[in-house]
């Protein structure tokens, strides 16, 4: 498997010296503050914007590696199961993705550790799984989510992951200890060779039992063989994190039995709810406007990135709140509820998030590069 013969790429000393060194004939070169002078010596000081520092990128399989990164001094720590914001710059523009952390809590080399899969359209992504170098300086924000065990862990517990989504689980199975507990994880992924993590699920820890699909060939798993492969699944309080239509089938399934109590949801995109009938988003840009024709079921988000007007961004899960723009006129529709947003005349600049608005008739939205 690829993940057995691939080797960390690791900084080198003399490229390190190197970029120290343009960053500080650059320094010279620009108008700067006191402030700027110490970001080229001492970018994770202590009192500094909180960035990390890349040491390491580890292949996990053909399209995902774990990115292993020292923080600034002031990281307060993560919870298994928390994520990341990362602020990424690809071609001069400062892009922000969320990444779960799936590193572990105790090391004492102070190291967190995120695994990103390279989605074919990820501008982020493909950059950081197959461009980034070790000794980047990256953005970073304290960790955040709710998607974590409590501090008692129950004696039974069951894992629902697909793709990627086991990273979150992983950064949990990598920090608690379950001996002497029930766990079942089952995880999906198309091969073999897609499987991330695949030898700690070969030699899964103990009280784990791993299940692992590979939906290729034996095809999706889905709610209603639930009894087969997990027959107290009802006894077991479960988390769950993968593709979108995998968590709208396992949602349903459990309220439909009466048990949504016993899920915990990740999701990396919101779920849609209503759609609505879209309509146009008009995007300034200082002084250029550009309009957008639109479906009522594509992110004004989405939809801008991809006619190349840039945005601020974050988790794309309507979470973070990194994405939030002023809408001078016009109504937006909440793809996770429903929920319409509109101007009016006494509030002329309502702010909505990008991430999870669709227009719903017309909109403005004033925006700046990110």
């Amino acid at each position: 498997m690829t993940a057995t013969a691939s080797r960390p790429r690791t900084g080198k000393g003399t490229r390190s010296l190197r970029d120290t060194a343009a960053r500080i004939v650059q320094g010279l070169a620009t108008p700067v503050v006191p402030d700027d002078y110490l970001d080229l010596f001492a970018p994770l000081r202590s009192g500094a914007d909180l960035r990390g520092r890349i040491v390491a990128i580890t292949p996990e399989t053909r399209d995902a590696a774990t990115i292993t990164i020292r923080p600034g001094r002031d990281w307060q720590g993560h919870a298994p199961g928390q994520y990341i914001r990362v602020g990424v710059d690809v071609d001069g523009v400062r892009h922000w993705r969320a990444y779960s952390l799936t590193s572990d809590t105790s090391a004492r080399d102070g190291l967190i550790s995120i695994t990103v899969k390279a989605m074919p359209d990820g501008l982020v992504s493909q950059h950081l799984v197959h461009r980034a170098t070790p000794g980047t300086i990256i953005q970073i924000d304290q960790a955040s989510g709710d998607f974590v065990l409590p501090q008692s862990v129950p004696a039974k517990v069951l894992f629902l992951t697909g793709g990627s989504g086991i990273t979150p689980v992983m950064g949990m199975l990598r920090n608690h200890d379950f001996d002497g507990l029930d766990v079942v994880h089952a995880h999906s992924a198309p091969t073999a060779d897609d499987v991330i993590f695949a030898r700690e699920l070969a030699d899964a820890p103990t009280g784990v039992r791993a299940i692992v699909r590979h939906t290729d060939d034996e095809g999706m798993l889905t709610p209603d063989q639930l009894d087969e492969v997990v027959p107290d699944w009802r006894e077991r309080e479960t988390w769950i994190c993968g593709p979108t239509p995998m968590l709208d089938a396992f949602e349903a399934h459990y309220a439909a039995h009466g048990h949504t109590e016993l899920l915990h949801v990740e999701r990396f995109r919101p779920s849609i709810v209503e759609a609505g009938e879209g309509g146009t988003a008009s995007l300034r840009v200082g002084q250029e406007t550009t309009t957008l024709a639109l479906d009522g079921g594509t992110t004004i988000l989405d939809a801008a990135e991809d006619a190349g007007v840039l945005m601020p961004s974050g988790c794309r899960m309507g979470i973070c709140f990194g994405c939030v723009l002023p809408m001078t006129d016009g109504s937006v529709r909440d793809l996770r509820t429903g929920e319409l947003t509109t101007t009016t005349p006494d509030d002329p600049a309502v702010k909505v998030q990008t991430c999870i608005s669709a227009v719903a008739g017309s909109c403005t939205i004033e925006t700046t590069e990110s």
